[in-house]
């Protein structure tokens, strides 16, 4: 397959995997998308499971599931009801279905401590957070309001230390295109607290700060989102960072009176603890919050 051609493809699938993230409130109208995107359904339908490994009907599923199993976490004011129709389910009966097929629990049991002994089991499934002595009470957050941010970007399925890869690309990248004012943002489209790591969309973004003209297309671009964000700063090693997102979503969330959105959080970094020789990492985390 061609390059350019190879290249199109991966674009058409992340269109698609953007447009479900940021629609999954809604009734996601399947041919709409395919007229969008100006491609055939059978031609987005196989290009996406190409890219992805999963058909776009099973993504949508999972998205909703994850976004949900988040926000019955962490919004302590919103009804089942409430969280359901959220994440863009019209029946509360096919929500119940398929939310105890995938947690083998209820959302009520769920919401009221289920997610604990789940979540348990996701942070055992990474050693060095495991072995993290960090501890994050001290740390207090600023409100801030935040612009729509345009960023190029690679998309990492997963959350492991593959992730690495993917910022050596980006950097190869920066490096090719003499790009010397820059931002790397991480952004987490789920929870990797209480989703499956290979379930994760991790998203590896260069915010370029000037008004340099890049040449390259080689990369895709999107905006991370605007809106309301509690802005946490913090340092530490490479493991403390699966251990402060559960902090965040676990226990200061809950007991902040904010409630969350389904708008992915994000971290800006100071220092890439993916890229620096020590795997330390200075970061500032945006959680998107509402009142």
């Amino acid at each position: 397959m061609k390059k350019e051609t190879l290249q199109k493809r991966v674009q058409i699938a992340n269109d698609i995997m953007y447009y479900i993230y940021t629609h999954i409130d809604t009734n996601i109208d399947v041919n709409e998308l395919s007229s969008d995107l100006g491609v055939s359904k059978f031609h987005m339908h196989r290009i996406f499971k190409d890219v992805f490994g999963k058909n776009i009907y099973e993504s949508i599923k999972s998205i909703r599931l994850q976004k949900a199993s988040n926000l019955l976490l962490t919004n302590k004011y919103s009804t089942i009801t409430d969280v359901a129709n959220t994440c863009g389910y019209s029946s509360q009966t096919s929500f119940l279905r398929v939310f105890k097929e995938r947690f083998k629990m209820t959302p009520k049991q769920w919401k009221n401590g289920g997610y604990k002994e789940y979540a348990k089991q996701i942070i055992e499934q990474s050693p060095k957070a495991k072995q993290s002595t960090a501890t994050f009470e001290h740390i207090e957050p600023t409100i801030v309001k935040m612009p729509l941010i345009e960023s190029y970007y690679i998309r990492h399925s997963g959350y492991s230390a593959d992730i690495k890869q993917t910022w050596q690309k980006l950097q190869t990248w920066i490096f090719s295109n003499n790009i010397t004012e820059f931002k790397q943002i991480a952004l987490f489209h789920d929870n990797p607290t209480i989703t499956e790591h290979h379930e994760c969309q991790y998203v590896a973004c260069v915010v370029v700060e000037n008004s340099l003209k890049i040449k390259s297309d080689r990369l895709p671009k999107f905006n991370i989102s605007d809106g309301i964000y509690a802005k946490f700063d913090l340092s530490g090693d490479h493991g403390d960072l699966l251990k402060f997102i559960h902090w965040v979503y676990h226990e200061w969330l809950p007991k902040s009176e904010y409630e969350t959105t389904t708008k992915p959080s994000y971290a800006v970094y100071n220092k890439n603890s993916y890229l620096s020789e020590d795997s330390k990492f200075e970061i500032s985390f945006y959680l998107s919050i509402k009142f």
